[in-house]
């Protein structure tokens, strides 16, 4: 079993920042894959991004490349997605989920956070 807890959404305006943090408990972290994943009012969850567990291997979903950055710190089981130049778009729940491999579809994480709400205002 894996848990994850995520921080750091809140509102911001478009153009800002925003970090999110998720810390995992309950296997070894450098062991998982972990992902940012986001569902949006009426729409389906969909992964934004991901990284491996080694952090070699990251995939973004195009509509955040270049404006969103994962990183992990496996010293603090932590994972990152440092947002920036938000649009409203972007406004979601977004979670953090984790696997023991590494994939780029949603369905593929066994564990989830309860994630955090991102708003970007105009």
């Amino acid at each position: 079993q894996v848990q994850l807890v995520e921080s750091g959404g809140g509102l911001v305006q478009a153009g800002g920042s925003l970090r999110l943090s998720c810390v995992a408990s309950g296997r070894t972290f450098g062991d998982i894959a972990m992902g940012w994943f986001r569902q949006a009012p009426g729409k389906e969850r969909d992964i934004v991004t991901a990284v491996s567990a080694s952090g070699n291997l990251k995939y973004y979903t195009n509509s955040v490349k270049g404006r969103f950055t994962i990183t992990r710190d496996n010293a603090k089981n932590t994972v990152y997605l440092q947002m920036n130049s938000l649009k409203p778009e972007d406004t979601a729940v977004y979670y953090c989920g984790a696997s023991v491999n590494y994939y780029r579809d949603q369905s593929r994480y066994e564990y989830w956070g309860q994630g955090t709400q991102v708003t970007v205002s105009t």
